[in-house]
């Protein structure tokens, strides 16, 4: 038996082709008694419209946009990882753009994208909040890792965990701490600096702040040269390429690790366990934010347009790279 089609319910429904399509794709320019006949006709008869054709009706290219900073950065691929995975499981092909850490580039790559895309999800963004704000107006938009007043978003900030790796510096007898700032442009390297200077303050513990830096290996190895002349104990770092970039330098340099100097990082990146020793982070949970980020859109894409904005906060992964001050520069008690 044939599949019924448009027809078929136009005739029983005693309305035109014509008006049942567009009672299917768009109901609420159908009088609500015609809408009634049209959607009755179609269940009786058994109608199942065609996915395609659906989707070009509603004007849906069954696609999801994620955008970042860096894709080489192993911070970023579990989140690639986890947003391909449970966009497929929904039915969504997932387009990854990287920006190479230009705002420009970015806003350049996410007006093409938008055009390709259902919904988008940046990650880490380099954009101002009103060219965010822009965004979210034209194409259904959730910020990771980035939180814009009026637009939805998942925030992961890293100051809970950083004021936790203070705190355990100050109790190993690091009075004197280097902390190597990350990119200019990026608020998010404002906000953990902000909450790594403050933690200092509360503990009595001196701080010397390096940078910016990118958030790159090299700029770590360039750091490292800085740390040494400043004769501090322990050095956190933005993040973790930056971090493993200082760590393997001094070592390099004939510096202890934590011997001489401790080393901390933020993002606990794969590569944190990959070294000796094994580098102490604050966990950013990104995999987590992401799909919670997927989760938001979804319920966008379904029609939910009411701004959602959740945090999840890092926390201090304690290994090996940190330790206890030396003991020439420790307090005495």
């Amino acid at each position: 038996m044939a599949a019924p089609t448009i027809r078929d319910i136009a005739a029983l429904a005693g309305v035109s082709p014509s008006t049942v399509s567009r009672a299917l794709a768009k109901p609420q320019m159908v009088a609500q008694e015609t809408l009634d006949r049209v959607q009755q006709a179609a269940q009786q008869l058994g109608y199942q419209p065609h996915p395609v054709a659906q989707s070009l009706a509603l004007r849906r290219t069954g696609n999801i946009g994620l955008i970042v900073p860096d894709i080489a950065n192993p911070f970023f691929a579990p989140l690639v990882k986890t947003l391909q995975r449970d966009a497929r499981a929904a039915g969504y092909s997932l387009f990854v753009v990287d920006t190479d850490e230009d705002a420009d580039q970015e806003w350049e790559l996410a007006q093409a994208l938008i055009r390709q895309v259902d919904g988008l999800v940046i990650a880490s963004s380099r954009l101002s909040d009103e060219r965010i704000r822009e965004l979210a107006e034209r194409c259904p938009t959730v910020t990771l890792s980035r939180m814009v007043e009026g637009v939805s978003g998942v925030a992961t900030p890293a100051g809970v965990g950083l004021t936790q790796a203070v705190e355990l510096l100050a109790a190993l007898g690091h009075t004197r701490i280097a902390w190597v700032s990350g990119p200019a442009a990026s608020l998010t390297a404002a906000e953990r600096q902000s909450s790594v200077e403050s933690a200092a303050a509360g503990n009595d513990v001196e701080l010397i702040s390096l940078g910016p830096f990118s958030p790159t290996l090299n700029a770590g190895v360039r750091a490292a040269e800085l740390v040494r002349a400043r004769g501090v104990t322990a050095v956190m770092c933005y993040n973790d390429l930056i971090a493993l970039g200082t760590l393997q330098q001094l070592q390099q340099r004939g510096v202890a690790v934590p011997g001489d100097v401790s080393v901390v990082g933020v993002d606990d990146a794969a590569l944190a366990v990959l070294v000796a020793p094994r580098l102490s982070t604050v966990r950013i949970p990104i995999c987590a934010a992401g799909a919670a980020a997927l989760g938001i859109l979804r319920r966008m894409l379904d029609g939910n347009q009411t701004p959602v904005h959740q945090t999840m906060d890092g926390e201090l992964i304690v290994r090996e790279s940190s330790g206890p001050a030396r003991s020439d520069q420790a307090p005495q008690g």
